[in-house]
């Protein structure tokens, strides 16, 4: 095992994207978001990779999303959040932009923009023990236009709006019946099962997979009529609040925020 929080492995024909911060429960810091956007652009462009999974090191977490430890410094002020989320999205939108099937491998808390790296993800494979949740609401934040597309794509538009709004937890029983991810497995043979399923993929012919991949997010369009610039004002009012403030601080206190809407 890596001492890197972010590493690569390449096995055969797969590139394993790993996180490793399991004393964070993965949680993605700036410096490993841009290693992350680094290895994905490598993976992209070496043909021998035919498939990339995503996995979270330590067997409790996949990704808890990102540091919010480093929220006070790097997104106090509208240029620190706005730098923020350019670099930070980097790595979402490598993901979602990668031409090469991915697969998300869950095992134990999904969270947060972890959630969102998984819908990234064109599979989600999880082991029964994990656990879902998008706790922006108490966070006093909203999330981001195209992390919300991706879970409506996922789960539609009424499982969205419960994630997303009532920041609940779910199990994974309540995750597959939502859509959220694709198989259910035991967790002493998720790593196999991931080889095999992997494997499979990249046994088949690339050219068809991957234009498949394009015709289906092709066809999977709806009309261009909706407000992008309104989605991202409505994120930007919510992360330059002072609910926000309050919440990052009271997660780091870990007490009970209170939320004034301003």
């Amino acid at each position: 095992m890596s001492n890197k929080k972010i590493y690569a492995d390449k096995r055969g024909a797969i590139g394993w994207l790993i996180f490793n911060n399991p004393e964070k429960r993965n949680a993605i810091s700036l410096d490993m978001a841009k290693m992350a956007t680094q290895i994905l652009d490598e993976f992209s462009n070496d043909d021998s990779i035919r498939v990339v999974i995503l996995k979270g090191e330590g067997g409790k977490s996949f990704v808890s999303g990102q540091d919010i430890s480093e929220f006070e410094k790097l997104r106090s002020t509208p240029e620190g959040i706005a730098n923020y989320e350019k670099i930070t999205n980097g790595m979402y939108q490598g993901v979602r932009d990668l031409k090469k099937p991915s697969i998300a491998m869950i095992d134990g808390f999904c969270m947060g923009g972890g959630v969102a790296l998984a819908c990234a993800c064109d599979f989600r494979i999880a082991t029964e023990n994990s656990i879902f949740a998008v706790p922006a609401a108490r966070l006093g934040i909203t999330y981001r236009p195209n992390f919300t597309r991706w879970v409506v794509e996922t789960v539609g538009i009424t499982y969205a709006k419960e994630i997303l709004m009532t920041g609940m937890k779910f199990s994974a029983k309540e995750a597959k019946v939502m859509g959220l991810i694709n198989q259910l497995v035991e967790p002493d043979s998720i790593v196999q099962f991931m080889e095999e399923y992997g494997e499979r993929l990249a046994n088949n012919a690339p050219l068809s997979v991957e234009s498949s991949k394009v015709i289906i997010e092709e066809v999977g369009k709806i009309a261009d009529n909706w407000d992008e610039e309104k989605c991202i004002s409505l994120m930007n009012m919510c992360s330059n609040s002072e609910d926000y403030k309050e919440g990052r601080r009271a997660f780091m206190e870990k007490r009970t925020p209170n939320f004034k809407g301003i």
